[in-house]
């Protein structure tokens, strides 16, 4: 889904706790052991994780629908 919004994507990262913002850039992520040899995988607070990245471009930020539908 794109999110042209800034207020709504606010919205959506607020009321989602594995979304959160780097500059304009909202990322997810999750632990998993999986993580480790991922090229997704980053150590976060000592532990791995997976990051998924939504950078903002021209028309928005595309994340998936999942969050949207849990936002509304």
């Amino acid at each position: 889904m794109n999110i042209k919004s800034l207020e709504k994507m606010e919205s959506i990262v607020a009321s989602n706790k594995s979304l959160f913002w780097d500059g304009w850039t909202v990322i997810n992520r999750w632990p998993a052991d999986s993580a480790r040899t991922s090229k997704d995988g980053v150590l976060s607070n000592g532990k791995w994780c997976l990051e998924k990245r939504f950078p903002v471009t021209e028309t928005g930020w595309t994340i998936p629908d999942k969050f949207v539908r849990d936002n509304e």
